[in-house]
């Protein structure tokens, strides 16, 4: 046997994940939240609804004089307790400011943006591809809007199941909720941009797709 092969193989060190720094985060949460809430506004703007508790709030808002933003936190509130439990106090209060950001961003986007002919179905479209973005840049950086999107990743990690087929099925029952509110024309059209939302995050964010935390 030669001298070579008698030697030990020295095993390659695996690779330590890359963790986010603080900047890394507070870009990341700073992105989604804009991404989202401009989302949400195209949505508004289009007398369209998505699903989640943002699908939820809009429905109350088309409903009610109450504001979204204003609704869209009160919404979120009973899903930080699951948060808490679930995923500890870090993730809950980073997903807590995000919330909190999109319902201002969301209050203030309509007094400087104007879409006077905006079509409904790109809108609807261009809207929840926004926010499926959106998730997906908070779910890198451990976070979330709140909602469904925290049940959808408990369900996640606890099952395997994909987060965005998990929340398919919850949107599912908002967006059929919301022919109670919004014309039908628009409840189908909220349906597309509510699969177009969900497929972004089934086929993007995946379990141990990714090394860094």
């Amino acid at each position: 046997m030669s001298a070579s092969t008698d030697r030990p193989v020295r095993p390659v060190p695996a690779r330590s994940p890359l963790h986010h720094s603080v900047l890394d985060d507070t870009l990341g949460l700073l992105t989604g939240t804009v991404l989202a809430a401009l989302g949400l506004f195209l949505l508004t703007a289009s007398h369209a609804v998505t699903g989640g508790t943002a699908g939820v709030a809009l429905l109350v808002s088309y409903a009610t004089p109450l504001p979204f933003g204003a609704l869209f936190f009160l919404v979120n509130l009973p899903f930080f307790v699951l948060a808490v439990r679930a995923k500890g106090w870090a993730f809950t209060v980073r997903s807590a400011v995000c919330v909190a950001a999109v319902s201002v961003l969301s209050a203030l986007l309509p007094s400087v943006i104007g879409l006077e002919h905006l079509n409904p179905v790109v809108g609807v479209l261009l809207g929840n591809l926004l926010v499926g973005v959106a998730l997906l840049v908070l779910f890198r950086h451990h976070t979330s809007l709140g909602g469904f999107g925290i049940l959808a990743l408990v369900v996640q990690e606890r099952t395997g199941w994909r987060a965005g087929y998990v929340q398919m099925a919850l949107d599912v029952v908002v967006v059929l909720t919301a022919l109670a509110v919004v014309p039908p024309g628009n409840v189908l059209i909220s349906a597309a941009g509510a699969i177009v939302l969900n497929l972004v995050l089934a086929l993007n964010h995946r379990p141990g797709r990714y090394q860094d935390r």
